[in-house]
């Protein structure tokens, strides 16, 4: 493992309620090994080199409680936007599970992001976090099926373990829900992969699922992209009907997205699974009291 300086690790977001309510950001890993062919954090501005390449950042529990330490206001920290939280050398590591504690014992909540099935490893917790704070876990699917998800994710746990870890989580009452992104436009936004996502989660228990259905694509992250559809799907042309349909377009939104949409929509209404950003927050957030909510608004 190479560790990397850092003089501050959680730092705070500009805008709390546009993503989930986090008021806090934290990333102690640098870089990622799941492997994601459409990855955004691979894009320029981001500052990445060697994205595959995980790193972790020095000190990073002491830099961590020193941040904590420092918060004036308490609030919920999110942890897995630029890099996964439970890469496979957490398993020895143990930064992500210490960092919990740690937010757990300064009274902080926890949101995360996730491909990875190690996150069962640190469900007490998660529990211990609930009896002060909010909870929240998002677990990316973006296709249910296995095979198809090998070539996309290679190096992350296939969708039917995301599920069986969602139905866990269900289990043990922590809120818990799907990021449905991407979906990638000629390979998975047809109407039967959504339905089965859909089924799928309600079968597990899962709370809400939020979608976009499309993918992001920068400049080198598009040029990646690219190569890996044509080594991955030969023959199929795909690279050229996403140049041919998206230009240099950074939302490359599926085809028939409205209708897609609309039957994504109707699908969790009628299954009772959220997918608006706002009732996803009030939804965790509600049963904390008004002297705890306070700080969490």
């Amino acid at each position: 493992m190479e560790y990397i300086p850092a003089k501050t690790i959680i730092t705070r977001c500009q805008s709390p309620d546009d993503w989930f309510g986090n008021d806090y950001n934290m990333n102690i890993y640098k870089g990622c090994c799941h492997g994601c062919i459409y990855c955004d954090s691979r894009s320029d501005c981001y500052g990445v080199e060697d994205f595959d390449c995980v790193r972790a950042k020095e000190n990073a529990l002491e830099i961590i409680r020193n941040d904590l330490r420092r918060k004036v206001k308490k609030g919920v920290i999110g942890t897995g936007g630029m890099s996964d939280p439970y890469n496979p050398y957490e398993k020895e590591l143990c930064l992500t599970r210490h960092a919990l504690e740690l937010a757990d014992a300064y009274g902080f909540g926890i949101s995360i992001a996730t491909k990875s099935t190690l996150l069962a490893r640190d469900m007490d917790i998660l529990q211990s976090i609930r009896e002060h704070s909010p909870v929240l876990v998002k677990v990316t699917v973006t296709t249910a099926d296995d095979v198809l998800a090998g070539k996309l994710e290679p190096g992350a746990p296939p969708p039917s373990q995301r599920f069986a870890l969602l139905e866990q989580l269900s289990k043990e009452a922590v809120m818990s829900g799907i990021l449905l992104m991407p979906v990638l436009p000629f390979l998975e936004d047809s109407e039967e992969n959504i339905r089965q996502i859909i089924h799928r989660a309600a079968e597990c228990g899962v709370k809400f699922i939020y979608p976009f259905l499309g993918v992001t694509l920068r400049t080198n992250q598009r040029i990646y992209f690219y190569e890996k559809l044509r080594e991955l799907f030969p023959g199929e042309e795909l690279a050229e009907r996403y140049r041919k349909r998206y230009g240099g377009s950074y939302e490359c939104r599926v085809p028939e997205s409205r209708r897609l949409f609309d039957i994504f929509r109707k699908e969790c209404e009628r299954l009772k699974i959220l997918y608006n950003m706002k009732d996803i927050i009030h939804a965790y957030k509600r049963n904390y009291g008004e002297g705890q909510l306070s700080l969490f608004d």
